[in-house]
């Protein structure tokens, strides 16, 4: 994969907006150490959508001495330097490590809706979210599969048009996008198609260009099946779906090439031959992204009229509250969101 390495991350004008993810995992905790850390790390300004009060006790608990101030976004760039700065949800959260409650979903769900819209009002140049969970989510009666769809969704209220969000995990080898994703694996041969494999790369392309500045993207689209299906031996599905979209992509003039097997496509040498890897299910295209680089890639939205970003990890609920949560990816994180965001061309997590 060809990287562009950024000398210095050019701040936006405003701030980031960071939701807290849920209180019970690791969101908090990896928030005011990032902002700790901020000086050393360069990172732009950015502030919290979270209860004071939790954050505050989160920080206590942990040892960690870092100031708080409740603001309004308009005044996070100048508190930064001196606080984490939070703006305050409605909603009180309450602050049980490692145990995840339903009654946490109200506010979880605010802080999105209120990064999206900061973010779309121009009051913060990014959405960078931390981790959540669906089971407690689901349980107050949640609807979407996850981060991702739900997303889109308030983009497309909020835009009035039709979105179809992508899931990129990007790191500093590798970057990866499934077609299917919060799907079980079983109903990923029956719900792929080629117009969905097309449309998927045909933004992931778009965005490379557009948001990382690589001219010309290079897509390495993966089979299916094993050996990409071993021209029907082992599967229909790569010759019947994977090869009909390459063919597809081409014509509109993307480089693309496939399909591809996905057991020979991770390793060092072949990623030098491409810019994304497009995957057909979920795990086929995360397993290489965290096995590469668990604690520094990110998760970045693509096709969003706004630069989402996030860690590529998950809530840590058996590590929340106990001060060993490394923050490495939330800094990447936070460092990606402000290169798109500011500019800056193209970012390396």
């Amino acid at each position: 994969m060809r990287e562009s390495s950024i000398a210095e991350v050019r701040s936006p004008a405003v701030p980031l907006a960071v939701t807290c993810g849920d209180p019970s995992g690791i969101g908090p905790e990896l928030t005011l150490v990032a902002w700790s850390q901020r000086k050393a790390l360069g990172l732009p300004p950015f502030y919290l959508l979270a209860d004071p009060a939790l954050v505050a006790a989160r920080g206590r608990a942990l040892g960690l001495h870092v100031p708080l101030e409740t603001v309004s976004p308009g005044d996070a760039v100048e508190v930064f330097a001196r606080a984490l700065p939070v703006v305050r949800l409605d909603g009180r959260l309450t602050d049980r490590p490692g145990e995840p409650l339903a009654d946490n979903a109200a506010g979880i769900v605010e802080a999105i809706d209120r990064a999206v819209a900061d973010t779309l009002a121009g009051k913060a140049a990014a959405v960078v979210t931390n981790p959540i969970a669906k089971k407690p989510l689901y349980e107050a009666g949640f609807r979407f599969p996850g981060h991702t769809e739900y997303l889109a969704h308030l983009a497309a209220r909020a835009t009035g048009t039709e979105i179809r969000p992508v899931m990129m995990i990007a790191g500093p080898d590798l970057r990866t996008i499934p077609v299917t994703i919060h799907v079980a694996l079983r109903d990923v041969p029956e719900m792929l198609t080629a117009e969905m494999v097309v449309e998927t790369a045909r933004i992931a392309a778009q965005d490379l260009r557009q948001r990382f500045g690589i001219a010309r993207p290079r897509l390495a689209i993966a089979g299916l099946n094993p050996h990409a299906g071993e021209n029907g031996a082992m599967g229909t599905e790569d010759q019947a779906i994977v090869r009909p979209a390459v063919e597809a992509l081409l014509r509109e003039g993307i480089d693309a090439r496939g399909p591809l097997p996905a057991d020979t496509l991770f390793h060092a040498r072949a990623r030098q031959g491409y810019d994304v890897a497009i995957c057909m299910y979920h795990d086929q295209a995360l397993i290489p992204a965290k096995a590469l680089a668990f604690d520094e890639a990110v998760n970045v939205t693509l096709g969003l009229p706004f630069v989402r970003t996030s860690p590529d990890h998950g809530t840590a609920f058996d590590i929340a509250g106990k001060g060993i949560a490394r923050p490495d990816s939330l800094v990447a994180a936070l460092r990606m969101a402000a290169a798109l965001a500011g500019g800056s061309g193209p970012a390396a997590a």
